[in-house]
Protein backbone atom coordinates (compact mmCIF):
# COMPACT_ATOMS: atom_id res chain seq x y z
CA UNK A 1 0.00 0.00 0.00
CA UNK A 2 1.02 3.41 -1.00
CA UNK A 3 0.38 6.10 1.31
CA UNK A 4 0.05 9.52 -0.43
CA UNK A 5 0.07 11.99 2.78
CA UNK A 6 -2.94 14.51 2.83
CA UNK A 7 -0.38 18.01 2.43
CA UNK A 8 -3.08 19.62 1.54
CA UNK A 9 -1.37 20.06 -2.23
CA UNK A 10 -3.48 20.77 -5.61
CA UNK A 11 -1.48 18.09 -7.47
CA UNK A 12 -2.64 15.24 -5.19
CA UNK A 13 -5.23 14.32 -7.28
CA UNK A 14 -3.22 13.77 -10.09
CA UNK A 15 -0.49 12.06 -8.62
CA UNK A 16 -2.99 9.48 -6.80
CA UNK A 17 -4.72 9.36 -10.37
CA UNK A 18 -1.13 8.46 -11.79
CA UNK A 19 -0.27 5.80 -9.32
CA UNK A 20 -3.29 4.12 -9.52
CA UNK A 21 -2.69 4.49 -13.88
CA UNK A 22 0.64 2.06 -12.77
CA UNK A 23 -1.53 -0.25 -10.62
CA UNK A 24 -0.40 0.97 -7.23
CA UNK A 25 -3.08 0.56 -4.47
CA UNK A 26 -2.98 4.26 -3.01
CA UNK A 27 -4.54 5.49 0.62
CA UNK A 28 -5.14 9.21 0.51
CA UNK A 29 -4.46 10.20 4.68
CA UNK A 30 -3.38 12.14 7.30
CA UNK A 31 -3.46 8.92 9.64
CA UNK A 32 0.19 8.68 11.26
CA UNK A 33 -0.53 4.99 11.81
CA UNK A 34 -1.52 4.25 8.39
CA UNK A 35 1.68 6.56 6.69
CA UNK A 36 3.48 4.55 9.47
CA UNK A 37 2.88 1.15 8.11
CA UNK A 38 2.65 1.57 4.46
CA UNK A 39 5.07 0.43 2.40
CA UNK A 40 5.94 3.45 0.59
CA UNK A 41 4.96 7.07 1.58
CA UNK A 42 4.95 10.18 -1.28
CA UNK A 43 4.97 13.62 -0.09
CA UNK A 44 3.07 15.57 -2.72
CA UNK A 45 2.62 19.32 -2.32
CA UNK A 46 1.94 22.96 -4.18
CA UNK A 47 1.74 25.87 -2.44
CA UNK A 48 4.01 27.93 0.62
CA UNK A 49 6.31 25.80 3.15
CA UNK A 50 4.51 27.44 5.64
CA UNK A 51 1.06 26.32 4.75
CA UNK A 52 2.49 22.74 4.24
CA UNK A 53 4.07 22.53 7.85
CA UNK A 54 1.14 24.08 9.55
CA UNK A 55 -0.72 21.15 8.24
CA UNK A 56 1.82 18.47 8.82
CA UNK A 57 1.57 20.29 12.24
CA UNK A 58 -1.87 20.32 12.54
CA UNK A 59 -2.37 16.62 11.70
CA UNK A 60 0.78 15.42 14.03
CA UNK A 61 2.67 14.36 10.69
CA UNK A 62 6.08 16.12 11.48
CA UNK A 63 7.58 13.59 14.10
CA UNK A 64 5.78 10.64 11.74
CA UNK A 65 7.80 11.74 8.86
CA UNK A 66 10.68 12.58 10.09
CA UNK A 67 11.29 8.66 11.68
CA UNK A 68 9.87 6.89 8.53
CA UNK A 69 12.20 3.98 7.87
CA UNK A 70 10.78 3.08 4.02
CA UNK A 71 11.24 4.83 0.93
CA UNK A 72 9.87 8.12 1.03
CA UNK A 73 9.20 10.50 -1.94
CA UNK A 74 8.46 13.88 -2.09
CA UNK A 75 7.11 15.91 -5.22
CA UNK A 76 7.76 19.90 -5.89
CA UNK A 77 6.70 21.43 -2.37
CA UNK A 78 7.13 17.86 -0.93
CA UNK A 79 10.69 17.77 -1.66
CA UNK A 80 11.25 21.45 -0.41
CA UNK A 81 9.79 20.51 2.97
CA UNK A 82 12.06 17.81 3.58
CA UNK A 83 14.84 20.04 3.74
CA UNK A 84 15.80 21.70 6.70
CA UNK A 85 15.28 25.53 6.59
CA UNK A 86 13.28 27.71 3.54
CA UNK A 87 14.09 31.43 2.75
CA UNK A 88 10.34 31.47 2.41
CA UNK A 89 8.37 33.14 5.75
CA UNK A 90 11.78 32.25 6.86
CA UNK A 91 10.81 28.65 8.12
CA UNK A 92 11.96 25.95 9.82
CA UNK A 93 11.25 22.53 7.41
CA UNK A 94 11.40 18.66 8.35
CA UNK A 95 15.25 18.77 8.66
CA UNK A 96 15.55 14.87 7.23
CA UNK A 97 17.95 16.00 4.32
CA UNK A 98 20.74 18.52 4.93
CA UNK A 99 20.27 22.23 3.25
CA UNK A 100 18.36 25.19 2.87
CA UNK A 101 16.34 26.56 -0.01
CA UNK A 102 16.64 29.67 -1.51
CA UNK A 103 14.64 31.89 -3.87
CA UNK A 104 15.53 32.16 -7.34
CA UNK A 105 16.87 35.55 -8.58
CA UNK A 106 15.00 37.67 -10.93
CA UNK A 107 18.30 39.31 -11.99
CA UNK A 108 19.68 35.52 -13.35
CA UNK A 109 16.71 34.09 -14.51
CA UNK A 110 14.47 36.72 -15.57
CA UNK A 111 10.74 35.38 -14.55
CA UNK A 112 9.90 33.89 -10.90
CA UNK A 113 8.57 31.21 -10.64
CA UNK A 114 10.39 28.90 -12.65
CA UNK A 115 7.50 27.48 -14.57
CA UNK A 116 7.26 24.89 -17.59
CA UNK A 117 9.55 21.76 -19.43
CA UNK A 118 13.25 22.19 -18.33
CA UNK A 119 15.80 19.02 -19.19
CA UNK A 120 17.60 17.47 -16.26
CA UNK A 121 20.81 16.45 -16.34
CA UNK A 122 21.93 12.93 -14.58
CA UNK A 123 25.07 13.43 -12.28
CA UNK A 124 24.31 10.25 -9.91
CA UNK A 125 22.68 6.67 -11.16
CA UNK A 126 20.08 6.01 -8.79
CA UNK A 127 17.23 3.26 -8.70
CA UNK A 128 14.90 6.10 -9.03
CA UNK A 129 15.74 7.21 -12.42
CA UNK A 130 16.21 4.02 -14.11
CA UNK A 131 15.66 3.79 -17.77
CA UNK A 132 15.34 7.97 -17.80
CA UNK A 133 17.61 9.43 -20.33
CA UNK A 134 20.17 12.18 -19.78
CA UNK A 135 18.73 15.73 -20.41
CA UNK A 136 15.04 14.10 -20.33
CA UNK A 137 12.47 17.32 -20.33
CA UNK A 138 10.26 17.64 -16.77
CA UNK A 139 7.59 20.31 -15.81
CA UNK A 140 8.52 22.63 -13.22
CA UNK A 141 6.23 24.91 -10.86
CA UNK A 142 8.34 26.71 -8.60
CA UNK A 143 9.64 29.87 -7.23
CA UNK A 144 12.36 28.29 -4.30
CA UNK A 145 15.28 25.69 -4.46
CA UNK A 146 17.79 23.83 -3.27
CA UNK A 147 21.08 24.25 -4.63
CA UNK A 148 23.60 21.18 -5.99
CA UNK A 149 24.65 19.33 -3.02
CA UNK A 150 26.29 15.68 -2.05
CA UNK A 151 22.67 14.48 -1.91
CA UNK A 152 21.84 15.64 -5.74
CA UNK A 153 20.89 12.87 -8.29
CA UNK A 154 19.87 15.53 -10.88
CA UNK A 155 19.90 18.74 -11.48
CA UNK A 156 18.28 21.57 -13.71
CA UNK A 157 19.19 25.14 -14.47
CA UNK A 158 17.24 28.53 -14.69
CA UNK A 159 20.20 30.47 -14.28
CA UNK A 160 21.74 28.53 -12.15
CA UNK A 161 22.01 25.30 -11.70
CA UNK A 162 19.35 23.82 -8.33
CA UNK A 163 18.86 19.99 -7.31
CA UNK A 164 16.11 18.16 -9.65
CA UNK A 165 16.06 15.26 -8.26
CA UNK A 166 17.07 14.41 -4.69
CA UNK A 167 18.54 11.08 -2.30
CA UNK A 168 19.29 11.09 1.11
CA UNK A 169 19.22 7.47 3.06
CA UNK A 170 15.46 6.11 2.35
CA UNK A 171 14.05 10.10 1.49
CA UNK A 172 13.69 10.68 -2.52
CA UNK A 173 12.45 13.74 -3.98
CA UNK A 174 11.70 15.39 -7.69
CA UNK A 175 11.68 19.37 -7.85
CA UNK A 176 9.15 19.00 -10.78
CA UNK A 177 6.11 17.17 -11.03
CA UNK A 178 6.56 13.47 -12.10
CA UNK A 179 2.66 12.81 -12.18
CA UNK A 180 2.36 15.58 -15.07
CA UNK A 181 5.94 15.21 -17.09
CA UNK A 182 4.47 12.36 -19.52
CA UNK A 183 5.62 8.75 -20.20
CA UNK A 184 9.16 9.44 -18.29
CA UNK A 185 7.18 11.30 -15.44
CA UNK A 186 5.54 8.15 -15.11
CA UNK A 187 8.91 5.58 -15.03
CA UNK A 188 10.01 7.82 -12.22
CA UNK A 189 7.06 7.02 -10.06
CA UNK A 190 7.08 3.38 -11.40
CA UNK A 191 10.78 3.49 -10.35
CA UNK A 192 10.01 4.44 -7.00
CA UNK A 193 7.41 1.73 -6.70
CA UNK A 194 9.73 -1.07 -7.27
CA UNK A 195 12.33 0.44 -4.83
Amino acid sequence: MIAVVNSGGANISSVNFALKRLGAEVTFTNDPNIISNAQKVILPGVGTAATAMKRLKEFKLIDCIRNLTQPVLGICLGMQILFEHSQEADIDLLGVIPGKLKRFNESNCGIVPHMGWNKVQIITKSELLNQIPQNTYFYFVHSFFMGESQNTLGISNYGENFSAVISFNNFFGCQFHPERSGRYGAQILKNFLEI
